[in-house]
């Protein structure tokens, strides 16, 4: 009988890891203090049993003074727990008496500018090369002088790395894992900019009807949210609610644009479970626009996805994500009355999350 019981618990090992071979969507998927095999979920996952609430324990860990100009737009997390934010500024209902700031706040709450732009402008994207480097995106409308990329340079300067035309819309910036190649998300032109990372000319790597805004959208923003993620550039579009993944051919060039899922409007920035992992957690910024629901969305690898987050777990114009191990940071620009800008953070429930992906 222990032998016949081995040979089953073997057949049925086995038949788990075929299972897992041929229906697996995501890669290894890393936490703090587990490796986890995740498999995208077919649509039945979501009738069966949930295993509990995927994002739990939200909490608010910095709140910002809306009429200053402390309007948080985008989240990098570093590897010291640290988080870089860029704040807005200037917006119609502060009366833009306020410029944009690149912010750090370390683990510990501490609070550091470590830039800030003119009134009028804001400071949109920002993104952390492998080396360490600094990079954030100046919004200044009309002004070719000041439109475009920097970085920081080990001194703290400020330095343009990309000037971009004086009607073009910077946004989402990413970077290549070799830290040579900097992409910049246009959010007006429906064009993803390429620029050497050390600094250079910008040039269109890609031009597609797909990255355009709506014009007639209150808010006509296309190409929003930006991540160099498994040799592809993924792209938001906020008008169109799309999510869209482009790969980075052998030669760096853009290879066909596919479409991850759609019906999500104003979706903003968006992360990745871990950097193996094709499970995406996405920022819908409704409340920007009134255009949709504030909320942030988990999708998986085949384009299904639910909400894991809302308004009433106090979301207030979600604008971008971040995953530091179990950890899911949500940055809230507070543009609705009572205006509560603010930085939350809440655990992310991996069994939840994982449930219903292998029966």
């Amino acid at each position: 009988m222990q032998q016949q019981g081995q040979h089953t618990a073997r057949r049925s090992a086995s038949s788990a890891r075929r299972f897992v071979k041929q229906n697996v969507g995501i890669a290894l998927a890393v936490t703090a203090t587990a490796a986890v095999l995740v498999s995208a979920p077919s649509a039945s996952a979501w009738t069966g049993h949930s295993g509990g609430s995927v994002v739990t324990d939200i909490r608010t860990v910095a709140e910002f003074d809306f009429a200053a100009g402390e309007i948080p737009e985008n989240i990098t997390v570093n590897p010291d727990g640290s988080v870089t934010l860029s704040m807005l500024g200037s917006c119609a209902v502060c009366e833009r008496t306020h410029g944009p700031e690149l912010m750090r706040i370390s683990a510990s709450g501490q609070r550091t500018v470590l830039a800030t732009g003119q009134v009028g402008e804001a400071i949109s994207g920002n993104t952390r090369g492998s080396d360490g480097t600094v990079y954030y995106s100046v919004w200044a409308p009309g002004s070719a002088a000041r439109n475009g990329v920097y970085k920081l340079l080990p001194d703290g300067t400020p330095q343009r790395v990309a000037a971009l035309p004086a009607d073009a819309g910077p946004n989402g910036l990413a970077v290549d894992p070799a830290g040579r190649t900097l992409y910049i998300a246009d959010s007006l032109k429906g064009i993803i900019w390429s620029v050497p990372a050390a600094g250079g000319p910008a040039t269109p790597w890609l031009t597609d009807a797909a990255l355009a805004p709506v014009p007639t959208e209150a808010l006509p923003i296309g190409a929003n949210g930006l991540r160099f993620h498994n040799g592809a550039l993924w792209i938001s579009n906020f008008n169109k609610g799309t999510l869209l993944r482009v790969p980075v051919t052998g030669t760096g060039t853009a290879g066909p644009v596919h479409l991850v899922t759609g019906g999500l409007p104003n979706i903003d920035d968006l992360s990745f479970l871990t950097p193996w992992s094709d499970v995406v957690f996405a920022a819908q910024n409704g409340s920007s626009s009134d255009n949709g629901p504030d909320r942030v969305v988990v999708i998986y690898p085949n384009g299904t996805y639910k909400p894991v987050l809302t308004s009433a777990d106090g979301l207030a114009s979600p604008s971008a994500t971040a995953v530091r191990g179990d950890r899911l940071y949500i940055t809230d620009g507070g543009v609705p009355e009572p205006h509560d800008p603010k930085l939350q953070t809440a655990r992310i429930n991996l069994p939840a999350l994982l449930a219903g992906a292998v029966h």
